[in-house]
């Protein structure tokens, strides 16, 4: 017997409903165009069953699925900004912890002056 993923089973709570929200978010954008979820399907390319379980918010869902549905629906610039590193703050104070104030030579190279210009 093959353990199942976690993530796809049992994801974190936070991740549950932020897919969720996606989903809702997709079908409600759908449905504004009138757009049947056949009519999805078929803009991009897969099966009624994708673009229905990306609108349930279901952890099995491809990420293209979403993208493609943000771009059939010209929403897909809205992306673009995610995990953008300008935007990461925590990632920038973590960048800036590690900056060093003054180099210094690498371990076991020895850098001498010499007048030989």
């Amino acid at each position: 017997m093959t353990a199942r993923n976690k993530l796809l089973t049992a994801p974190p709570y936070a991740v549950e409903q932020t897919l969720k929200r996606l989903g809702a978010n997709l079908r409600t954008a759908r449905l504004r165009r009138n757009l049947t979820i056949d009519d999805m399907a078929e803009k991009i390319g897969t099966g009624e069953r994708a673009v229905a379980d990306a609108e349930k918010g279901k952890p099995s869902t491809s990420i293209a699925v979403y993208a493609a549905m943000l771009w059939a629906l010209d929403l897909l610039n809205q992306i673009a900004d995610v995990a953008a590193p300008e935007k990461d703050d925590e990632g920038q104070t973590l960048a800036l912890s590690r900056e060093r104030a003054r180099a210094r030579p690498t371990t076991g190279t020895k850098i001498g002056l010499d007048n030989d210009f």
